[in-house]
């Protein structure tokens, strides 16, 4: 075995072993511009994962963000400040998501009637109405999904 050959091995290992340890290394070896030592199968996974990771979370903060809109327009008198403080959360979770990769802006677009449908359903199971009180398709925009002033009446 070379000892490229075992390095690479070694790495591998390390990947599996102490994960923080192979970020550590696997960053220094490329400062180093040490290409040839990286660790590229785990590397790509992890740029891989990073990106779904990315989306995965886009996706559940509008799902959130979209029950609670349903929850404030057809419960009126269970409003609270905790629905508000939840709205307020999400939605910065949401443009922070976006404004440091405006790129998912075209999946957040792709997602959206989706997660719509998915918000929907899990909104009449967790308040008890039935789920034909919602209308089929969002009766919000993206922008008022995303505008953190906008409240339904």
């Amino acid at each position: 075995m070379s000892p490229q050959t075992a390095a690479l091995a070694a790495l591998a290992n390390l990947y599996e072993q102490d994960y923080a340890l192979w970020l550590d290394t696997t960053g220094q070896l490329l400062k180093a511009g040490r290409l040839a030592e990286v660790d590229i199968a785990n590397l790509l996974e992890e740029l891989n994962d990073m990106g779904r990771s990315e989306k995965q979370a886009l996706t559940s903060n509008l799902i959130v963000v979209l029950m609670h809109l349903l929850k404030y327009a057809y419960q009126p008198g269970q409003r609270s400040n905790s629905w508000r403080f939840t709205l307020k959360e999400h939605r910065r979770r949401l443009q922070e998501a976006l404004g440091t990769s405006p790129s998912l802006m075209d999946y957040f677009e792709q997602i959206f009637a989706d997660c719509y449908q998915e918000a929907r359903d899990l909104t009449a199971t967790e308040t008890g109405v039935g789920l034909e009180n919602f209308p089929i398709e969002s009766p919000f925009t993206q922008e008022q999904v995303l505008d953190r002033a906008f409240l339904p009446r």
